[in-house]
């Protein structure tokens, strides 16, 4: 059967197929990575007894088949804190048991919603922004989402001004601010938020009294200079005056890798009662002992390890690289970005008016003329008409 794509209510088409569908519409609008498969194909292959379900495997298939703790695996927590320190080039140190697991970075994001807001209580969330945050962070809590509009005049980066306008938004709403939400490196725009920006995030969110709550799901994507900074380097600084209580870290362990349907999210605190609470509602949403055991056997493989990351990013900065400079030599512009598996796309010269109804109109022209599938701005709250997020990382160059 065909892969199926939903672009509308009621509208469906056929997703591309080299041999069976070659008619069909190019994925360019999911955020995953397949330019790496051959290198955990081939891990596995040399490494059967890791699945318990293999023949070389199958001696340990009862202890892990069996009830095992919630908090995960210890292999598999020491394992994970290991690798985040790894992509985060050692300048960040992780404490495996205030790693709570959940069913990937959607889990992960509901969690931390519930344990430190309740409902009517706001997130500021800087614009663009994932739109799965709507359904993450609000469908089951009750959380309301802020926005904090961020303007392309400065490459959609966040002010101080921005922040405190949207804060007191809320405040004149009556609407109590328990956290903002920040996504580094940023999906949908690419870039990452530089080490002075995330200074002033912590100053003022200390100042606020309200959480921090860090999405680093990409951190182990970065393309080009600068490196990437995470809250976890900032917050070692000296000179920085920061209550370690508001600061959350989400990252989901199997984006990195490149196989998000693994559904491996984390939760990262260093606020001992959110921990506390995290760990009794991980239960709604644990990672199979199957996966952690798999994974903590791939990540105890330091060389692999090594070499997994820097040839990820060798192939993820020459494929940016490539489709960048495609696009330029057709007169369109991106976003300058170093990070992540996208590009913001600048599209707002083809629209026929500056409105979003245009920009519709486009995407619609893009998918059912073009055939490609990207992401128009709107769906993630942009505050002006014309932009896309295209992702260039979800196809093989076979």
């Amino acid at each position: 059967a065909l892969d199926i794509l939903m672009v509308g209510k009621h509208t469906t088409v056929t997703l591309f197929h080299p041999t069976q569908n070659p008619e069909g519409v190019i994925q360019m609008g999911l955020a995953e990575n397949q330019l790496c498969f051959n290198l955990i194909h081939e891990w596995l292959l040399k490494n059967p007894e890791a699945s318990i379900c293999t023949a070389q495997g199958a001696a340990e298939f009862r202890d892990i088949a069996i009830f095992q703790d919630h908090h995960g695996l210890a292999e598999f927590r020491e394992a994970v804190a290991k690798f985040m320190g790894k992509v985060r080039r050692n300048r960040a140190s992780f404490d495996p048991d205030r790693i709570v697991m959940s069913g990937g970075a959607t889990g992960a994001h509901e969690m931390i919603a519930f344990c430190l807001a309740d409902p009517g209580d706001a997130f500021l969330v800087p614009t663009p922004y994932y739109p799965g945050f709507d359904r993450d962070l609000r469908w089951r809590t009750g959380v309301k989402l802020i926005p904090v509009v961020c303007e392309s005049s400065n490459d959609y980066q966040i002010t101080i001004e921005a922040l405190e306008a949207a804060y007191e938004t809320a405040q004149e709403a009556d609407i109590r601010v328990k956290g903002l939400l920040i996504t580094n490196p940023s999906n949908p725009l690419g870039p990452i938020i530089t080490k002075d920006t995330l200074e002033a995030l912590v100053t003022f969110t200390n100042h606020k009294n309200i959480h921090l709550v860090c999405d680093e799901i990409y951190a182990g994507y970065r393309l080009h200079q600068p490196e990437f900074t995470s809250i976890a380097e900032i917050i070692e600084e000296d000179k920085i005056c920061c209550n370690r209580d508001l600061i959350h870290i989400i990252y989901q362990l199997t984006q990195d890798m490149g196989f998000p349907g693994f559904r491996v999210g984390i939760v990262y605190s260093y606020n001992d009662a959110v921990v506390s609470c995290a760990r009794k509602m991980s239960s709604f949403g644990l990672v199979s002992s199957q996966t952690q055991y798999l994974i903590a056997s791939m990540l105890a493989d330091d060389e692999f390890v090594d070499k997994f990351i820097v040839e990820s990013r060798k192939r993820l900065a020459m494929r940016h690289s490539f489709f960048t400079q495609r696009l330029a030599q057709v007169g369109i512009n991106c976003l300058k970005s170093n990070a992540g598996l996208f590009v913001w796309m600048d599209l707002r010269r083809l629209l026929k008016e500056q409105t979003f109804e245009a920009e519709m109109v486009l995407w619609r022209v893009i998918i059912n003329e073009i055939k490609l599938n990207v992401s128009p701005g709107s769906s993630f709250h942009c505050s002006e008409p014309g932009w896309f997020r295209v992702c260039f990382a979800n196809r093989t160059n076979s």
